[in-house]
């Protein structure tokens, strides 16, 4: 074990998982158990499923399961000791020696954290010397204060290409670790590695994460050269793809649970500055999944401030098809009186931007008011093309009372009949479900084919031997005892290399007489693989738990591997006669 059973034990006592997970998810008790809207992949319906007996979870939608640990890890993108060190902390517990455990990685990490927190305060200092005088006249000309630019850490990185690492190699940092964080890149010339400074003669923007580390940086040129913006590249503590700016301020600035999303950092600055402090931008790339996913567990609603171009529309657009997936509420902005939120508080007040929330669009209004302005509704052509776009948006809504409301306000704006629009919409309807279904048996179809398997491609081989080896893990899991009773199986008659892992854990914890606990795999195994065993232990409750289906768990494993073995009797060594011999006689 890399953590001492002592303290794995003490901290599972300590760490209530149903405490821990609702600090991110809304959780609903069902019986014994809990859901929710998965966290790990977009759902609308709770498929998320948290088992406060077993300190367990596990989601039947993404397959996404294990402990506290997993969770965390997985949450939070931690490595296995930075996630017990956190629910350590969290416990009030302290780590044991470091001998005890791997720490290369979690060193890594801490060391790109205080290389990052070591930088920014670099930048902001050069901000403020006469050197960052330009880029701070920059600022203070969009309006910012003081007290706003320090409240975000705003920094300057001088136009040179080794300031920065000057500064970080004095105070201990290697080029190596610099590299590492990205604060620094390579070149090679002439068979000689050159370092130097990522971020040069920029703005810049530290990106702190909810726990007030800085993970990454976006740095703005103050003139019309490009790229306009460079911004961290992937790292251990960073993935550009999950990054969300200022949510850190944000999370907590949102008591009724609202986000407003923008495009850009000096947009949400200038929000902030402004009062509105539930702002928050998505970090050197279009809206991810992953990122509406995160950005779902802080908030019910989002209100899309997108600029006012076709770019920004383009986002809006591609935004709501996203958030849609994730059942949380978005409405739409329309910008009047500036191309972007920045502007018109600059040139309106934020009284202005107050009135435009209030006034925002649902997604569905959105839609609506976007078809319209394609067509000149006073002519017939112009009325059919745009009802025919408008009967399109009703048809994506499920509830049929929402629908009418639509079509009742379409039929008095356009003096069309509101029943032939109903009509037009729920046919669509009928056949956008019909659409939807087969691509959602098609999707289960290809995730139940045993070669779509990541964490067991060993399935492909047998899927009825892998099967049996699921189900004799499952009820080895919940009844250890049984491993006495049953068959003396080792894990090289496995037909899966996974399982077999998963056995040899197992029989060595039992043999041991330690417990079953997923908090005691989390160290052995990735979150993914913690996912697959978070299964095998909720199989157990479906399985007959019994030592004779255990025995014919093992003949089916032992008949299928042998089926498996492409051998001829007659070429065979005898040791290969013997063991085919051997698993022919084992299944009579």
């Amino acid at each position: 074990m890399a953590l001492g059973e002592e303290f794995l034990s003490e901290l599972r006592m300590r760490i209530d998982i149903e405490n821990l997970i609702s600090s991110y998810v809304v959780l609903k008790r069902r019986g014994k158990t809990l859901v929710g809207l998965c966290p790990f992949h977009n759902e609308k319906t709770p498929s998320f499923t948290v088992y406060p007996e077993s300190q367990s979870f596990y989601c039947f939608g993404c397959g996404s399961g294990g402990d506290a640990v997993t969770f965390l890890r997985k949450i939070e993108n931690l490595d296995y000791i930075d996630a017990v060190k956190a629910l350590a902390d969290k416990a009030g517990m302290t780590m044991p020696d470091e001998g005890g455990y791997d720490k290369t990685i979690s060193d890594k990490r801490r060391r790109i954290l205080e290389a990052n927190r070591a930088a920014a305060r670099y930048f902001h200092s050069c901000l403020m010397a006469p050197e960052g005088r330009e880029a701070l006249e920059y600022l203070l000309r969009r309006g910012l204060t003081k007290k706003t630019i320090a409240s975000f850490g705003l920094g300057f990185a001088p136009n040179s290409w080794h300031s920065l690492i000057d500064h970080m190699r004095s105070l201990g940092f290697t080029r190596q670790e610099l590299v590492s964080a990205n604060l620094a890149n390579e070149s090679i010339k002439n068979d000689r590695k050159n370092v130097y400074d990522n971020f040069r003669n920029r703005l810049m923007f530290p990106v702190i994460d909810i726990r007030g580390n800085v993970v990454a940086f976006g740095g703005r040129v103050l003139d019309d050269s490009k790229p306009k913006y460079i911004n961290t590249s992937d790292t251990l503590v960073y993935k550009k793809g999950q990054g969300i700016f200022a949510l850190n301020l944000a999370k907590n600035g949102n008591s009724d649970r609202k986000l407003i999303l923008a495009e850009g950092y000096m947009d949400v600055i200038a929000l902030h500055q402004a009062g509105f402090t539930n702002a928050v931008a998505c970090l050197g790339t279009a809206l991810t999944k992953e990122q509406a996913g995160i950005i779902a567990r802080y908030a019910d609603e989002v209100i899309l401030s997108y600029d006012n171009d076709g770019a920004g529309q383009a986002a809006a657009t591609r935004a709501i098809q996203i958030f849609s997936k994730t059942g949380i509420k978005i409405r739409v902005l329309s910008l009047s009186g500036g191309k972007d939120p920045d502007e018109i508080i600059k040139n309106h007040g934020p009284e202005r931007f107050r009135a435009l929330l209030q006034g925002a669009a649902n997604d569905t209004e959105y839609k609506i008011l976007k078809a319209r302005n394609k067509y000149d509704v006073s002519t017939d052509d112009g009325k059919v093309s745009f009802l025919n776009e408008a009967t399109d948006v009703l048809s994506f809504i499920s509830n049929s009372i929402e629908r009418e409301v639509y079509a009742s306000r379409l039929s008095g704006e356009l003096n069309i009949s509101k029943d032939a629009i109903l009509r037009e919409a729920e046919r669509k309807y009928k056949a956008n479900r019909r659409k939807s279904e087969k691509v959602q048996f098609r999707q289960i179809q290809k995730e139940a084919l045993p070669t779509n398997d990541p964490i067991n491609p060993d399935r492909a081989k047998s899927p009825l031997g892998a099967k049996a080896e699921d189900v004799l893990l499952a009820t080895i899991m919940k009844n250890p005892d049984f491993l006495e009773k049953i068959d003396d199986i080792q894990p090289e008659e496995f037909i899966t290399s996974f399982n077999a892992r998963v056995f040899s854990f197992l029989r060595d914890r039992i043999k041991q007489n330690l417990p079953l606990d997923l908090s005691y795999f989390s160290g052995s195994f990735t979150p993914e693989e913690m996912g697959r065993i978070a299964l095998l232990q909720t199989m157990s409750f479906t399985v007959s738990n019994t030592v004779a289906e255990c025995s014919d768990c093992i003949k089916t494993i032992r008949r299928e591997k042998a089926n498996m073995i492409k051998v001829d009797p007659a070429a065979a060594s005898d040791e290969e006669f013997l063991k085919l011999f051997q698993n022919k006689t084992k299944d009579t």
